[in-house]
């Protein structure tokens, strides 16, 4: 996206035309709550900061003196409001350190508030970006594991990590815009790192990448829609992986507990199924396909008895290695609307 127009909406806007200043927020809104959404794991959280953040900057524009870029500007803003609320912080870290004491959670069930990115936000970011390999956008900086695992760094490093290795800031940049030093920036930028290596496994190069989104997977959400609708077990078994792992946010898909729920295995996982696909009062289900994060997945919905609805039920998305389901991951329905998915559907019989 050609942005040479900047730098006259900026003195427009500094001279007081709020509609100047409306098609800088417009031009970055989109990116800048990714951004937010990376830093704080929760699209409520980086809608509100996003707000905070174009106040700031409409009540600072005069001082802009056009030293550093507008988009640069704007991220500091936007950075440092999402370290800002400390009482929020400590809250979640709290809730993070008494996961990590219950035992061995799953990455992302270890991060209570986290929610999904819609794909349409994602895509307007890439729409404005004039590199389709960007890591603004790119799965491996956006799947909700590096989303859940960035929650677990102390605030700085998380956002040196974010600054340096999505946003693509320089060492200097980062010092400069953030209040550090060069060697206080690279010192955090490594025990990030590290720190990522150790809770998702192996190196950067092997976390999954945009390029592994295909019509492969379509075609096995495809398929995984059609076996759980006809209750056809063996054929829900051949598309996971052997050791698939299926976790349960609170108040998703059937999950009532205060806790995350979480079991392994392709036998587990049927036997785990059969009464819902099964049972006396089996589900009435229907799935659509819907994919968040750049993972494909679905959304699910219910018919209760006596109803001529189906009612929202969960978010699932999937980690697909090697041609078959490898991680299945159940959040709550409440994000439908974010989503632009129906909370209810018509029920076809």
């Amino acid at each position: 996206m050609n942005d040479d127009w900047l730098g006259s909406a900026v003195a427009a806007a500094q001279a007081g035309d709020e509609a100047a200043f409306g098609r800088i927020v417009e031009r970055f809104r989109p990116e800048l709550k990714v951004h937010c959404y990376r830093m704080l794991a929760s699209l409520d959280d980086a809608e509100d900061t996003v707000q905070d953040v174009f106040l700031q900057a409409w009540r600072g524009l005069r001082d802009f003196k056009g030293r550093a870029s507008v988009r640069t500007w704007l991220y500091r803003i936007a950075t440092n409001a999402c370290l800002a609320n400390r009482s929020r912080t400590r809250r979640r870290r709290r809730l993070l350190t008494e996961d990590a004491a219950r035992g061995e959670v799953p990455i992302v069930m270890s991060v209570p508030w986290l929610q999904a990115c819609p794909e349409d936000l994602i895509d307007r970011v890439a729409a404005s970006e004039p590199d389709p390999a960007s890591l603004l956008v790119a799965r491996e900086t956006i799947e909700l594991a590096f989303i859940a695992a960035l929650q677990h760094l102390p605030e700085r490093q998380r956002a040196v990590l974010v600054l340096r290795d999505v946003i693509g800031w320089s060492v200097e940049r980062c010092a400069t815009e953030l209040g550090l030093t060069p060697p206080s920036v690279n010192s955090a930028l490594q025990r990030a790192r590290g720190a990522l290596r150790q809770r998702l496994g192996g190196t950067r190069e092997q976390w999954p990448s945009q390029r592994d989104a295909t019509d492969v997977e379509r075609a096995l959400v495809r398929r995984y829609i059609d076996a759980i609708e006809a209750g056809d077990d063996a054929a829900i078994a051949a598309l996971l992986q052997e050791d698939v792992l299926v976790t349960h946010q609170p108040g998703a898909s059937g999950n009532q507990s205060a806790v995350p729920i979480w079991y392994g295995g392709r036998g587990i996982v049927i036997q785990a199924w059969a009464p819902a696909l099964h049972g006396p009062q089996p589900l009435h289900m229907r799935l659509v396909e819907s994919w968040a994060n750049r993972q494909p997945g679905l959304a699910s919905y219910i018919r209760l008895p006596g109803s001529a609805e189906q009612r929202a039920f969960g978010l699932t998305l999937f980690r697909i290695e090697q041609r078959r389901i490898a991680e299945i991951t159940n959040l709550t329905p409440n994000q439908f609307d974010s989503l632009g998915l129906p909370r209810m559907l018509r029920s076809a019989g």
